[in-house]
């Protein structure tokens, strides 16, 4: 026979102890009480438990104190806690130091419920759970560090705020949140804020009633619906408009939602994850985002690092990069010593989304299975191919000085476009020659079909 779940209530209220002995004793786990603040560190020395609830004001201390204790002491034991009705920041301050939710006084017994569920659904999640961590790639120090606070914050229901620049891998870090939390099983929604037309956002979001407004031919679950028991994730939420950053607001405070046209308010059940490449403080400051709901997401920060800060995890994700890309291959193409060193070099403004642009690229343009730096296109590492443009077909290459003579001149800025231009000549030329053979085409221009196929999609030509 399985032993039972427990729980450990710490409230000097005795109703309320006994109100919520009853209700999770009748949802099976076994309970212990105490009614203060020595009495609970008691309790936890001797006994270890799946669940805690504590009261924010206790006689000998505050609960605060004992969710600072579990978090150092007994990581595993998910803690909530209990505050009075509109204690905003008493709530942010629990979910801050640890605390896995909070809930509100009058407590209500739905929600209860649905927080302790998410509580144990939390310890059997990390019992059962895959190593997803893993496809956020890199050794570095600082990605180490990363995984192991994505893994602390995946514990609690608190909202986080997810910064950096493009393509660092925000949705990632956000999907990894969701997976190794108790909110696994439900649904991982994203939405980016900045596609969607600001007359249309209230009613994405929280849907709309059948003859709200013209065009509302059936009624329509909002986003807030669809990841109910789930995850929202919030990306470029500086893109909100001011009325919508209003209304956000009071679905985190409310926990509920009013579809365009509703009667009433719907309950929902979704925690929130946001990201954004801007500086949401300085939007703040410029009154561009309201400052009560930037305290409201921002609870716990993540920023992910760039790839120029973590140069040496570069080599081994575009290892990663090369053999996904050669997926059903023999072969996976390999970076030659000195494509690997340009690479490293690179800043990557665009950071892991660009250096998998630049290898999807390279092999499609490289000769065999050996990538070399005139295969890569680093435009701000002139150094690395001598040149800013893309490197041209070799058919090009053969005639440099007509290449120079073509492009020399006052207009530097058009090169790229001459240069694509010339590319775009030889290829119709060599096609028209092999009655559009691509085979023997690719054959007489010197380079694989394979590279022949990438630039006739590149220049429109297929």
């Amino acid at each position: 026979m399985a032993t039972p779940r427990s729980a450990l209530v710490v409230d000097d209220e005795r109703d309320i102890r006994e109100l919520l002995v009853l209700t999770l004793g009748r949802m099976g786990l076994r309970v212990d009480t105490a009614a203060d603040l020595s009495s609970a560190r008691a309790q936890l020395a001797q006994s270890s438990y799946d669940l805690c609830l504590t009261d924010m004001r206790l006689p000998d201390g505050s609960g605060q104190e004992l969710i600072e204790l579990i978090a150092q002491r007994y990581a595993d034991t998910p803690v909530a806690m209990i505050t009075a009705f509109g204690n905003v920041e008493a709530a942010v301050n629990a979910l801050k130091a640890g605390a896995f939710d909070f809930v509100t006084k009058p407590v209500d017994l739905s929600v209860l419920r649905r927080l302790v569920q998410h509580a144990l659904g939390l310890n059997e999640q990390r019992r059962t759970a895959s190593p997803a961590s893993a496809r956020l790639l890199g050794e570095s120090p600082r990605m180490q560090q990363l995984r192991q606070t994505i893994g602390r914050v995946a514990r609690s229901q608190a909202p986080v705020y997810i910064t950096g620049e493009s393509g660092v891998g925000k949705e990632l870090v956000a999907r990894l949140i969701h997976e190794q939390g108790s909110r696994a099983a439900g649904a991982f929604v994203p939405v980016n804020c900045g596609a969607i037309p600001s007359e249309l956002m209230e009613s994405e979001l929280f849907g709309h009633k059948k003859g709200s407004f013209t065009g509302a031919h059936a009624d329509k679950e909002g986003l807030f619906q669809i990841a109910q028991g789930g995850t929202l994730f919030l990306d470029e939420v500086a893109e909100l408009p001011l009325h919508m950053q209003v209304k956000l607001l009071r679905v985190i405070q409310e926990k509920t939602v009013r579809p365009v046209g509703a009667p009433a308010e719907l309950p929902v059940d979704v925690r929130i994850l946001s990201a954004t490449h801007k500086n949401l403080g300085r939007l703040v400051e410029d009154g561009k985002f309201r400052h009560d709901l930037y305290y409201r997401i921002n609870v716990i920060e993540l920023q992910v690092p760039p790839l120029r800060q973590r140069r040496e995890d570069i080599a081994p994700i575009a290892a990663t990069i090369l053999q996904r890309l050669a997926a059903g291959q023999p072969d996976a193409p390999m970076l030659s010593e000195e494509a690997e060193a340009a690479l490293s070099a690179y800043p990557f403004p665009g950071n892991v989304r660009e250096l998998e642009n630049i290898l999807e690229r390279a092999v499609a343009l490289c000769e065999g299975q050996r990538i070399e730096v005139a295969d890569l296109y680093l435009p701000q590492v002139d150094s690395l191919i001598g040149q800013e443009a893309d490197v041209p077909l070799k058919a090009v290459l053969a005639a440099p000085t007509q290449a120079a003579a073509g492009l020399a001149g006052p207009d530097a800025t058009a090169l790229p476009d001459a240069i694509e231009q010339m590319e775009r000549d030889t290829i119709q030329k060599a096609l028209e020659a092999n009655r559009y053979n691509k085979t023997k085409t690719a054959a007489q221009l010197g380079i694989t079909f394979r590279a022949l196929r990438y630039k006739l999609k590149k220049l429109g030509m297929e």
